[in-house]
């Protein structure tokens, strides 16, 4: 199986550092052996075109591989949260017809109960001890694949998942391309002769299975080296910087605050001059952190906004911003920004509405097995929508003023809390329940819980808790809970979810 520039790599500079994690540190020559045994491996075990290989996204080396793997196979991968309980695992991978689960240590159990309840196999990596019956990352053995291997197999971008809106997640896959291409060979080839970043080391420091964090995948395809950042720490992240003279990352807006709290000596100690392209993506980022941020790393920063499902629609550099501060950025060919009222007619320059993008042939929005979320994505034949409101100024700078969906945008990590409240409402003690985003010094936002309780006294907080980690990440749950009476409702008797957010932004802002 040819693996286009990390084969070429592997030949011209075969013992330079190619992938490294807090555990591990992988050559040219190294990486290129792990992925073509990997790619072996899944090629044995996903033997129809629609399986796939679900990839917990623990941050390190091995998540990368399988991945890459994958990419250069057409042997398609889920990437997958390392948080998920059992139930919320068995549910993504059935739903996207995984046969075997990559895993490291921190999601084994939830990989486990998924294995003995629909079949899968589990890989685990990380660990010196594998459980029974299952196998462990070094032990994978295969036969090569032959060169043409890649050739007659459809492109297979990785899936990721989100939470959906009604509740269940639902997959779409990453949208680092336009559709179009015939195979798998074909899309790799593509995808490692795109400039993601400027060259030279790209650090990874958020979650191995959100889309920001994985196109540090694309820049390994083309060649580039990779360094993963376990747990995230501010200083250890300045001190990987300087050590391998790291040209680019991409950050949320948490990241930045952490950063800056740390003291200004610790700061100061660390150069991190070597920085070119700092993408940051998810929240929005408070402006006086974005200042801060542009005054100490220089004019290297560089926002986009989009979604998994879409790629990046808008971006906007540093000179730009602070030209135009709180604007997203210009809208990035092939699209084509526009503001809908409720009634799909077009506004003018200047009004605001709800923000859409005219999507070409190749870039349509689509949700994996799921017509209703896909449909509900657009405002009109051609036009999707990420689901803020919003307008474009005269110069054609887009600005995001509000949201239409319940989404909440907690450290760059999107939680859907009809979800959240579906778990909540089995809850015994819980008459009603609605969870809503508040302002979080931190993550930007965090969950809060409005809970109507089904008897006079109120329920026991960490009950609650406990109850919701039996079936939810342990990120979904709500950080805080207010129990109340009754919950504000509109003129049709749903619950005003703007009211709630508007009342309790409110408070939670005189705090």
């Amino acid at each position: 199986m040819r693996l286009g520039r990390i084969d070429l790599r592997s030949i011209d500079t075969p013992d330079d550092i190619a992938l490294a994690d807090d555990r591990r540190t992988l050559t040219w020559h190294e990486l290129a052996t792990e992925i073509q045994r990997t790619a072996s491996y899944f090629a044995a075990v996903a033997t129809e075109p629609d399986q796939r290989i679900g990839v917990l996204g623990e941050n390190r080396v091995e998540t990368m591989i399988a991945h890459a793997a994958g990419i250069l196979s057409g042997i398609g991968t889920v990437a997958l949260s390392r948080q998920l309980t059992g139930s919320e695992l068995i549910d993504q991978l059935t739903d996207a017809h995984a046969v075997s689960v990559v895993t490291g240590p921190l999601g084994l159990a939830a990989a486990e109960a998924a294995a003995a309840a629909i079949g899968t196999r589990v890989i685990v990596h990380g660990t010196e001890t594998t459980p029974a019956g299952h196998l462990n990352w070094d032990d994978i053995e295969a036969a090569p694949l032959p060169d043409d291997f890649a050739a007659g197999r459809a492109p297979r971008p990785p899936i990721v998942y989100t939470s959906g809106t009604t509740g269940r997640a639902r997959g779409t896959e990453v949208r680092w391309l336009p559709r179009g291409f015939e195979t798998a060979q074909e899309f790799a080839e593509a995808l490692g002769a795109k400039k993601s970043f400027p060259a030279g080391p790209h650090l990874v420091v958020g979650p191995l299975q959100h889309n920001g964090p994985l196109t540090s995948l694309r820049h390994l395809v083309a060649g580039q080296p990779v360094i993963v950042l376990g747990k995230f720490d501010a200083e250890q992240v300045l001190a990987l910087i300087e050590r391998h003279r790291v040209t680019s990352a991409v950050m949320v807006p948490t990241h930045f605050r952490r950063l800056l709290d740390l003291p200004a000596d610790v700061r100061g100690r660390y150069d991190v001059s070597s920085l070119t392209s700092v993408a940051h993506t998810g929240s929005a980022c408070p402006p006086d952190v974005k200042r801060s941020m542009i005054d100490w790393w220089g004019p290297v920063l560089t926002e986009s906004y989009g979604g998994s499902e879409i790629g990046t629609v808008c971006r906007i550099d540093s000179t730009q911003w602070l030209e135009h501060p709180g604007s997203v950025g210009r809208c990035v060919a092939p699209f084509e920004a526009v503001v809908m009222d409720e009634n799909g007619t077009e506004l003018a320059t200047g009004e605001i509405g709800i923000l859409g993008f005219r999507t070409p042939e190749g870039y349509d929005v689509q949700f994996h097995g799921d017509p209703e979320k896909t449909a509900k994505a657009h405002l009109a034949p051609g036009v999707a929508t990420l689901g803020d409101v919003g307008y474009i100024d005269p110069d054609g700078f887009v600005f995001v003023t509000d949201r239409i969906s319940d989404m909440v945008i907690s450290g760059g990590v999107n939680l859907y809390p009809a979800e959240i409240e579906r778990v909540l409402a089995e809850h015994p003690d819980v008459l009603e329940t609605a969870v809503i985003g508040v302002p979080d010094p931190d993550l930007g936002e965090s969950l809060l819980a409005l809970v109507v309780p089904a008897a006079s006294a109120e329920p026991d907080e960490q009950d609650l808790i406990s109850f919701m980690k039996k079936s939810l990440a342990g990120y979904k749950v709500p950080r805080q809970f207010r129990f109340v009476p009754e919950l504000d409702r509109n003129a049709m008797g749903k619950v005003d979810k703007r009211s709630l957010r508007s009342r309790y932004t409110e408070e939670m802002t005189r705090q």
